[in-house]
């Protein structure tokens, strides 16, 4: 078994952002990997387990209309849905969901497992590969090399976040 992969793009994380990123590129008929610590984890929900709302409902709607899976999937997963600010006006109106969390992962998964053009793969990523001033890859915690013309880093909060000021 080689101990290089290559990829046209490669996503690191399998949050929200990183689902929806490699999904997409997946889509475009892009060979695209997701890098996760574990399979298990893809599609984690915070302990508010909301899709939309007044902030975000009109960006899930936007990811919805372009294909994405965020909305299939909270649609099948959700177990409450309202739409925030009804008595107002279209303006300031937010559609939300509220899922349910082992649902949600789950379907995530089930989504990006069997999605064309997109390997997922459970190695957490060690070390960035750069070429000059332009990454070229990553090494895994395994030591597989990972060569890609793209990378989309979506790592988000759940890595023990941490905020520098």
């Amino acid at each position: 078994m080689s101990n290089k992969m290559i990829f046209d793009v490669a996503v690191i994380g399998g949050g929200h952002a990183g689902c929806e990123a490699a999904a997409a590129s997946a889509r475009m008929g892009v060979n695209t990997g997701l890098f996760t610590h574990k399979i298990e984890t893809i599609g984690e929900m915070s302990c508010n387990p909301a899709i939309g709302g007044l902030g975000k409902g009109h960006l899930v709607r936007e990811v919805d209309a372009l294909d994405g899976v965020m909305g299939e999937v909270a649609d099948k997963s959700g177990i409450q849905f309202r739409l925030l600010n009804r008595s107002r006006g279209p303006a300031v109106r937010g559609p939300r969901t509220q899922s349910d969390r082992k649902l949600y992962k789950k379907y995530m998964q089930e989504v990006l497992l069997n999605y064309e053009n997109l390997k997922v793969i459970a190695d957490p990523v060690v070390k960035f590969i750069f070429d000059k001033d332009k990454i070229r890859g990553f090494i895994c915690q395994s030591g597989k090399e990972i060569i890609c013309n793209q990378l989309i880093l979506t790592t988000g909060t759940f890595l023990n976040g941490l905020i520098h000021i």
